[in-house]
């Protein structure tokens, strides 16, 4: 039996800080001696203060297991203890503790197969896009739909980087759909929520889904793909609720 790698602290520091949404910034870190990753999987974050105060947090990884650089995409929580720091102050040159990889459930390779079903609610997009970003890596073309949940067009992260990957015509598809207002002029995604009218429109019975974002969203619609059919042992799903992040 094989003993599983000791998960240590390594320190990160940013290259690159780079804006998704108002809300939402990507940070591209160099992390010597990374030991690579899954796509789906996350690391922990600790900062620690001048006094000495720690705080730690949870975030996916958002880059492709094949780049030289680890990604991490956080979403500004107004009265988080971390991610505002990490949104609205961190610059590249700073450092911060991480630890990693975690987890070994809500991952796909290519190996896996599909269809790949993917459903994300907010920044429940961020490990499905490491999974997206290692299917083009890979040139792999297992059939991979995401529908993606944001409360209007100025939400969607990654949204340019999504909308060429669906035209890159190699059976990937993107089904966007927004929440709250007006969409924009233009707009070719759906409206409203991930309910069962939208489902029955893009579920395959045969799909390995992956489900994330809040929990209430992740709880809705894997039971409804439960109920559309899908084998309950091929849906996965990731979760978050108000944790202060």
């Amino acid at each position: 039996m094989i003993a599983e790698r000791r998960l240590t602290w390594l320190i990160a520091t940013a290259v690159d800080v780079v804006a998704e949404t108002s809300r939402v910034r990507t940070l591209v870190l160099d992390v010597p001696d990374w030991p690579g990753h899954r796509a789906g999987q996350h690391v922990d974050i600790r900062l620690t203060a001048e006094d000495g105060y720690q705080a730690q947090r949870s975030y996916s990884i958002a880059s492709a297991p094949a780049d030289d650089q680890v990604a991490l995409t956080v979403e500004r929580i107004e009265d988080g203890e971390v991610s505002p720091y990490l949104v609205d102050v961190l610059e590249a040159g700073d450092s911060f503790e991480l630890r990693g990889p975690i987890g070994g459930y809500f991952v796909w390779e290519p190996g896996l197969g599909g269809p790949l079903l993917l459903l994300a609610g907010g920044s429940g997009i961020v490990p499905l896009m490491a999974m997206l970003r290692h299917r083009a890596a890979a040139g792999s073309d297992v059939p991979a739909r995401l529908v993606y949940s944001a409360r209007t067009a100025d939400d969607l992260i990654y949204r340019d980087e999504l909308e060429r990957l669906a035209a890159a015509g190699d059976g990937f598809e993107l089904v966007p759909t927004l929440t709250r207002g007006q969409p924009p002029p233009g707009w070719h995604g759906r409206t409203g929520r991930v309910d069962g009218d939208l489902l029955r429109d893009v579920v395959d019975a045969h799909a390995h889904a992956f489900v994330c974002g809040p929990t209430p969203f992740v709880e809705a619609v894997a039971g409804s793909l439960v109920e559309l059919g899908v084998d309950p042992a091929r849906v996965k799903t990731e979760r978050f609720g108000p944790t202060g992040r």
